[in-house]
């Protein structure tokens, strides 16, 4: 992915913020709820204890971890 950031300066010339087009931070912000969908999955591998659940409710309890996040 290519960014095209923009830099705000403070009066000394240090970078305090950064400018993205809206497209480049909606595919970066995809990109960390990938991220996180993987950790997720990787976390319920390494926990296994052998208890299966439907996949519905599974993607219903990530969306729900989401919405906390928020």
């Amino acid at each position: 992915m290519k960014l095209h950031p923009q830099y705000v300066t403070d009066s000394n010339g240090r970078a305090v913020s950064v400018l993205l087009p809206m497209k480049e931070f909606k595919s970066i912000l995809e990109e960390l709820e990938d991220l996180e969908d993987i950790k997720l999955y990787d976390k319920a591998k390494k926990n296994d204890d052998g208890v299966r659940i439907p996949m519905d409710e599974a993607f219903r309890k990530i969306e729900a971890k989401r919405k906390q996040k928020n």
